[in-house]
């Protein structure tokens, strides 16, 4: 019987019929030690066992007695516990979770399936390289077993579960919707475990009515509970316990915390058991999953035997059952271990780890058994760290990695297994953790750099992760600046493809952080080592020498060549290559080649499930489709870039992805949207934001801001991202229209150079448009316009017809000019440009347009659809299937389903044949 609960009860008895229903929900109970979550999930797991023919829940303090809502199906129920001596094998609250199921994973996508054969430890599959594949895997799997009825998955002390475990399961939680799975997880108060995008709920302590109910239904007199309940301040475990203990401790008010006060208490029960019986709970609390079999080896090895259990068991401390042996709270567990001395508890892992027949069983026993430098026990480590990085369990592997650095006896060894688990733990998403390893590895290696001289790769994996480290951090020159620097100190003792290897990724780097000189060393040092020029280190250097006519055509093949002209790279090269290559397209201004490799990376990242490489390649997809006019796509692929990122712990990510939404927030005249934005962005990241914020003074007709709110940046990387080069012609233009048409000069200059090495129609189109402006001739807004009916950038083209407009209207040529204004019109009306919407129609009125009216165009079918239906419906419409589809977005099929069902009757469609058949743009 519960008492006090009738909230959460109601709460979780809503969840639970929301599943019957086949909707989807999770929920994060959180409270201290004692105050009742095991309880509560305990009731929840019963209720979900009767049958569901309504009924009502019981009145305050007690348990209820049925369902509200459902549909009568069985509900299955899996439920995992945290164990804390567990915390670091990888996957092991998976395994617990998944394994009554396992026969289902046959029915999930290939890719999925492996994944979770190789966590379960019953396939030979090799994991592929991305963490979050495991996640998307669980999703699927839960997916699947709810197609039978109603899922009920309980996670118990969450704090304690491994970060593999933990990463999947709320990975899947947060992209539950629609498929009658409801998932309730349990986790003390404090922050150790964080469930973002999860709902919780907090349990309060009992009130003193609620509390005196406990106890007279423990058979306690009235007149004793005013002091039991002081003493507990309301903890329910506390109440039991301290009314338990009230004949052995009639008096005591310690000054504690209540958890430390029911361990005080638990620790004084246990001290008055036998000593074989302490023995014995000892090797079970330091053991902790409960293993008999494993229990009963380590205890023959220390004298004792299961039968010294039963004074434990006759106290109600401990559960012998079903083959496990577990206590009945995990306070008992830490008071038992805490309780013994050291030499004890060292004997007892020693034997464990005798005993133990799985290798990361042992492993973690030798840790605890070491005291000092472990040579045997280091190796033993990095085995299982080995194992869990083979699993993507990469925030366990990093542990184990560093925990075997410290044993190891060998400085070469150290640094190695230093510099790994700094790599794992970015890959985990702690760049924090990752920086301080990489540093402790950057500094060993330096002080023991005699003994790596004659293992360079060794040193130039150490340089390599902590650039990664220094980049996902956000100091890109310090990236750039220490490979550099490794490779010069390196420098007679590593060999070309080391070298070129560090120095590649260096100057990418350097370019992505606008460091002109960090390229240009990198480039003249890369040429050394290989003997030749790379056509893309060489194109940046040429850009940064501001000489576009021989940097564009390079990184133009480059990019026909990729990847094979570039020979072979590590994995953060072959990362920071790809970015640049995905950059590189932008560049170029070839929109549609940039569309076509953006779109490729997302689905080399969606089928490989790459999940943390996918912000990235959404972001330069969003990019695309934003310059291409799509502004409702380019919304999709940013709101999953954003939701991706946040699920992964990407947070500098995240805020990079604002710059789309600043500048279609821009080019629509959300003033307040883009100051939002700009003023959420740290300084250091701000350029986009702040080329959205000269599009939006333009557009509204604060020319003065707009020309003076940024400087224009000099010769180097940061001239030639599209945004700078964009943001070149809005300044030519406010200039003009200012009346000072000498300030923009240097941007025209650059403007045409860049026009004149690329190929692409638009670019040259704009080049036109600005000579246009400044010489104040009509011949170069005709070949604009020209130039501009080949395609590209439908923004950029609507502004030259507006211009071009307004100079015909200027020299008395209405009827020309009220042509192109009212193009010009017809597209800001589609992109819902208003500033540049109200400007074409006072145009047009200004031309001689008898009736003009700035209008919102009639609304577009696909306008109705949240971000997630128009990606949905624009795979359907493609003729993949809901699996396929959920594979590629992260979701599950029911999910997806449940999205066309959602988008049919927007889009006026009731099938996939005739969603074939519309246009949606």
């Amino acid at each position: 019987m519960l008492y006090g609960r009738a909230a959460e009860q109601e709460r979780l008895s809503g969840l639970l019929a929301e599943a019957r229903a086949g909707r989807s929900g999770a929920l994060l109970l959180r409270g201290e030690a004692g105050i009742g979550k095991t309880a509560l999930l305990d009731w929840l797991a019963g209720t979900a066992a009767a049958p569901a023919e309504g009924g009502t829940t019981g009145d305050k303090g007690t348990t209820g007695d049925g369902e509200t809502t459902g549909d009568g199906r069985e509900v299955r129920i899996l439920r995992v516990t945290g164990v804390e001596p567990e915390a670091d094998l990888a996957f092991g609250g998976l395994v617990q979770l998944l394994w009554p199921v396992q026969d289902r994973l046959n029915a999930l996508p290939e890719p999925q399936a492996a994944a979770l054969r190789a966590v379960l430890g019953t396939g030979r599959e090799q994991r592929g390289p991305d963490r979050f594949l495991t996640g998307l895997a669980v999703l699927t799997v839960l997916a699947e077993l709810a197609e039978d009825g109603p899922l009920l998955c309980l996670v118990d002390d969450a704090q304690w579960l491994d970060r593999a475990t933990a990463e999947a399961l709320l990975f899947a939680a947060r992209r539950l919707a629609a498929e009658g799975v409801a998932m309730v997880l349990a986790g003390r108060e404090d922050d150790c475990f964080t469930a973002p995008g999860i709902p919780e709920l907090t349990l309060r302590r009992l009130d003193f009515e609620d509390s005196s109910r406990l106890l007279a239904d423990r058979g306690r007199a009235p007149a004793l509970h005013s002091q039991i309940i002081t003493e507990s301040a309301g903890n329910p475990l506390a109440l039991i316990e301290f009314d338990a203990a009230r004949s052995d401790q009639p008096h005591q008010h310690a000054p504690l915390p209540v958890a430390d006060r029911v361990s005080s208490a638990f620790r004084a029960r246990i001290g008055g058991l036998p000593e074989r019986t302490r023995l014995m709970m000892l090797i079970a609390a330091a053991e902790g999953r409960g293993d008999l079999p494993l229990l009963l080896r380590a205890s023959e090895l220390l004298g004792v035997d299961l039968g010294d259990l039963a004074e434990a068991e006759r106290t109600g401390l401990m559960y012998v059952m079903d083959g496990a042996v577990t206590f009945r709270h995990p306070l008992i567990a830490s008071a038992t271990y805490q309780g013994a001395v050291l030499a004890r508890r060292i004997a007892v892992h020693r034997a464990l780890a005798e005993a133990a027949t799985d290798a990361d069983c042992r492993a973690r026993h030798l840790l605890a058994v070491a005291t000092g430098p472990d040579q045997e026990a280091a190796l033993e480590l990095a085995a299982a760290a080995g194992r869990a990085r083979g699993r993507t369990a990469y925030a366990a592997a990093s542990g184990l990695f560093g925990q075997a650095a410290r044993l190891t006896t060998d400085p070469r060894q150290r640094a190695s297994w230093l510099a790994e688990a700094a790599a794992l733990a970015l890959a985990a998403g702690h760049a924090a953790q990752a920086d301080r390893l990489a540093q402790e590895a950057d500094e060993l290696a330096g002080r023991t750099a005699h003994e790596l001289a004659d293992d360079p790769a060794a040193g130039a994996r150490v340089a390599s992760v902590r650039a990664a480290v220094a980049f996902e951090l956000g100091d890109r020159n310090e990236a750039a600046h220490g490979l550099l620097a490794r490779v010069g100190d390196a420098a007679p003792n590593a060999t070309p493809p080391e070298a070129s290897g560090l120095l590649r990724t260096a100057a990418a780097y350097g370019w992505l952080a606008g460091d002109a000189d960090a390229v240009r060393t990198a480039a003249a040092r890369l040429a050394t080592a290989l003997g030749a020029a790379d056509p893309l280190i060489e194109g940046l250097e040429r850009l940064c020498e501001d000489d576009a006519e021989h940097g564009l055509p390079l990184l133009t093949r480059f990019l026909e060549g990729r990847p094979d002209t570039t020979g072979p790279r590590d994995a953060d090269e072959e990362q920071a290559v790809r970015m640049l290559a995905l950059t590189c397209g932008l560049l170029l201004g070839d929109d549609e080649a940039a569309h076509a490799l953006a779109s490729a990376e997302v689905r080399r990242c969606r089928s490989q499930a790459l999940i943390g490489q996918l912000p990235y390649a959404l972001d330069v997809l969003a990019q695309t489709q934003l310059l291409a006019g799509h502004h409702r796509d380019a919304e999709a692929a940013v709101t999953e870039a954003e939701e991706i990122a946040r699920d992964t712990g990407m947070r500098r990510r995240l805020v990079r992805l604002g710059s789309v939404r600043a500048r279609m927030a821009a080019i629509e005249g959300d003033a307040r949207r883009v100051r939002e934005l700009a003023d959420a962005t740290p300084p250091a990241l701000r350029t986009g934001v702040d080329c959205a914020l000269v599009l939006l003074d333009l557009g509204l007709g604060d020319f003065g801001s707009a020309l003076s709110r940024l400087d224009p940046p000099p010769p180097g990387p940061d001239r030639y991202t599209w945004l700078s080069l964009s943001t070149a012609a809005d300044r030519i233009e406010a200039a003009v229209r200012l009346g000072q048409p000498e300030r923009a000069e240097e941007a025209l200059r650059h403007c045409e150079s860049w026009a004149r090495a690329t190929t692409a129609p638009w670019a040259q189109a704009v080049a036109l448009r600005c000579r246009a402006l400044i010489d104040d001739r009509p011949e170069p807004y005709a070949q604009a316009l020209h130039l501009h009916e080949k395609g590209g950038r439908p923004f950029e083209r609507a502004r030259t017809e507006l211009l071009y407009g307004e100079w015909l209207r200027r020299a008395r040529r209405p009827n020309e000019a009220r042509d192109v204004l009212r193009s010009a019109l017809a597209t800001f009306e589609r992109l819902r440009a208003e500033p540049w919407v109200r400007r074409a129609a006072a145009e047009l009125r200004a031309a001689g347009e008898r009736r003009v009216a700035a209008r919102v165009p009639a609304e577009n079918p696909i306008d109705r659809l949240t971000p997630q239906e128009l990606q949905v419906v624009r795979l359907a419409r493609g003729g993949s299937s809901s699996r396929e589809i959920a594979a590629q977005l992260f979701l599950s099929r029911r999910t997806v389903e449940h999205h066309l069902y959602k988008a049919y009757p927007k889009l006026g469609v009731g099938s996939r044949r005739e969603l074939a058949r519309l246009d949606l743009g």
